[in-house]
């Protein structure tokens, strides 16, 4: 075992503690280095009360730092930010990376609560963890699910928001014009929102989440050279008994097939208005990306009120934080900045 393998599982090991040393000393990029090799986890977890749930998450980074949320999406998980957690923990960030509802160790508190995937369930959520944890204010980041609940979060709490990192740009989903056709390469790459629609696709997701998690792995990063030890790390994420309600629900009200939960219906309304987003943003695309193709950020400009600047991110997929994980780190320490 040569030695920059052994420092970087140093590293893992200590990136709650460690990482306030580095940043005391000045060599956060040279820290950079250290960044998590791919075939190790993040871990150990912890556990939040928060709102309707108690969220997995995990931690690491000097606790004094600026806080930073990190946001996978579906059907992925914490892993996602595997290299980009100890890269922004090396660099002084206090780094806090959740399941979202419905994956890992999260878990709904009580058993009577619906189990809604909405995007105004995950973007409070957000909202509510930071409460849990007593964090005034954190930079959020995020990708597909996760970029949603960031986009949410920001546009509506734009006072818990010290900055927003989102690939794709701007993704409060529009339910209301959710039966326009997008273009027929994009509609293709979508089949599973539609199968989901279906009590079909609700049993075929019961009975084999991670057959229909490879496929959407492959299309979307169809650059992306992944390794069946990479796909079971996160597809164990998958094994709860909340998933299949959570993504079902998600996918049917997305299209205005399913009905929302009273508990959301305001911020719903809120949402439909397409709210701007004001706080200081990097948007990213990945030029790889196997299902959006990659753009110049105009399109949604008009969503953006405060500083943003749009990059794209060569030879990324659409999982873009753990195919490029560098350039993810730095859209977040660069959108302090803006």
């Amino acid at each position: 075992m040569n030695g920059l393998h052994l420092q970087r599982r140093a590293f893992l090991r200590i990136a709650g503690i460690g990482a306030a040393g580095f940043a005391a000393a000045g060599v956060g990029p040279i820290a950079d280095v250290l960044a998590a090799p791919a075939s190790a986890g993040l871990g150990p977890l912890r556990q939040a009360r928060a709102g309707v749930l108690e969220i997995g998450y995990y931690e690491a980074g000097p606790a004094t730092g600026p806080v930073v949320l990190l946001l996978h999406g579906y059907p992925y998980d914490v892993h996602s930010f595997v290299e980009v957690a100890p890269l922004l923990a090396a660099r002084g960030y206090r780094v806090i990376t959740p399941y979202l509802r419905g994956h890992g160790t999260t878990r709904f508190l009580d058993a009577a609560t619906p189990r809604a995937g909405q995007q105004g369930a995950i973007g409070a959520d957000v909202i509510a963890l930071l409460d849990a944890l007593r964090i005034p204010r954190a930079i959020f980041a995020g990708f597909d699910w996760g970029g949603r609940a960031a986009c949410v979060a920001a546009a509506l709490w734009p006072d818990r928001c010290a900055g927003l990192v989102s690939v794709n740009s701007y993704l409060i989903q529009d339910i209301a014009k959710a039966g326009m056709p997008a273009p027929a390469m994009i509609e293709s790459g979508l089949w599973y929102q539609y199968y989901f629609q279906t009590e079909r696709g609700r049993a075929g997701l019961a009975a084999d989440r991670r057959g229909i998690a490879r496929v959407i792995w492959t299309r979307n990063s169809p650059a992306w050279q992944f390794d069946d030890a990479t796909f079971e790390r996160t597809a164990q994420a998958f094994d709860t008994v909340d998933y299949v309600d959570v993504v079902i629900h998600s996918y049917r009200h997305r299209l205005g097939l399913a009905p929302g939960y009273p508990a959301y219906e305001a911020i719903e309304r809120r949402l439909a208005a397409q709210p701007v987003i004001t706080v200081p943003a990097i948007t990213l695309d990945g030029v790889a990306d196997g299902n959006y193709p990659a753009s110049d950020g105009s399109a949604t400009a008009t969503k953006f009120a405060g500083r943003r600047v749009h990059r794209q991110v060569p030879g990324a997929g659409h999982n873009l934080p753990q195919e490029a994980p560098r350039a993810f780190a730095d859209a977040v320490g660069d959108v302090a900045a803006l």
